[in-house]
């Protein structure tokens, strides 16, 4: 059973990048290709799947860690936010992030007002939070979302052997519960969220173009090393309540 609330409780992984690096060292590659890949990825997704033109979105990075991917997101959006339990991790994040605002979580309320964003993500977080939680970070993402906003749920995929493996050699991922997408499909759905689109990332241990693309006519394939879940917010409430998209 997980500790509740481990990474408010301890600090916050001194050699992260280091650790998760030398957890994946067999794949050939690094931290910062998989962030770049899920950042394109988000981009994709805004413009794609958003009622809202991507450099007027108004996002938010729940479990935002030291902010790894916000360099790459924060110039193509129209506001980046990023919240997480650990104080450690938002003291690094701030620094090297000027552009992006930056809440501490204290409990399990994410620190923004109701139908706050266009598009919100957590990245690599639920497999971290409590089973018997999930339902309650979902809820908190279902608030802080705009009606016709999105949320993508962006995880490890246990089907793929090679991710196992990685998340059972990282030394902070002992207690990781991993989730299969149709798991966190049911959890958005059982919310009240509407599936947009469901697939699977990092097929190719290449980082490369071609290898990008080819990911891409993959998608569909069940294999990835990855996975994002896209939800929206329906426009219209269990009422009946029209609202308004901004």
């Amino acid at each position: 059973m997980k500790s509740e609330n481990r990474w408010a409780a301890q600090a916050y992984p001194g050699k992260y990048q280091e650790e998760v690096n030398e957890s994946i060292g067999f794949s050939r590659l690094g931290m910062d290709m998989f962030a770049t890949g899920k950042a394109a990825d988000i981009l994709d997704l805004l413009n794609q799947y958003s009622v809202v033109l991507a450099h007027s979105s108004a996002c938010l990075d729940i479990g935002c860690g030291i902010g790894l991917m916000h360099p790459l997101q924060s110039r193509c959006v129209g506001s980046l936010a990023g919240t997480d339990v650990s104080r450690e991790a938002i003291d690094i994040a701030k620094p090297n992030n000027p552009d992006v605002e930056y809440r501490l979580q204290h409990d399990k309320r994410i620190p923004f007002e109701d139908a706050s964003f266009d598009f919100n993500s957590t990245v690599c977080v639920m497999h971290h939070v409590p089973s018997a939680q999930w339902p309650a970070f979902v809820a908190e993402a279902f608030r802080v979302t705009k009606p016709g906003g999105l949320f993508a749920v962006y995880e490890h995929n246990p089907i793929n052997p090679m991710t196992r493996w990685a998340v059972w050699r990282c030394p902070f991922d002992h207690d990781a519960v991993l989730l299969r997408a149709k798991r966190v499909q049911a959890l958005l759905r059982d919310q009240g969220f509407e599936i947009v689109v469901r697939r699977y990332l990092f097929f190719v241990p290449f980082d490369r173009p071609w290898a990008r693309r080819f990911d891409k006519l993959l998608r569909w394939l069940p294999l990835g090393a990855q996975y994002v879940v896209c939800e929206r917010r329906p426009l219209t409430d269990s009422a009946g309540t029209q609202h308004p998209t901004r």
